[in-house]
């Protein structure tokens, strides 16, 4: 089964992402994207490690066709 993100889902950790690459990462911004990753995973039933895999993978590593 694919995994499937939402567009709220990639906003939230490109700007973790963001923050994270910067050093100023904060509690909030993470709190957030994993409060996100764990309602989706919830309503969606796939695993909340698959989503948050997922997530990072397309985030940090995209692949020409993810853009």
């Amino acid at each position: 089964m694919a995994i499937e993100l939402t567009d709220e889902l990639i906003k939230l950790e490109t700007a973790a992402w963001t923050e994270i690459q910067a050093g100023a990462l904060t509690t909030v911004t993470a709190e957030a994207v994993q409060a996100a990753i764990t309602a989706h995973a919830a309503a969606t039933g796939q695993s909340r490690y698959d989503v948050e895999r997922e997530l990072k993978r397309k985030v940090r590593h995209p692949e020409p066709d993810d853009e």
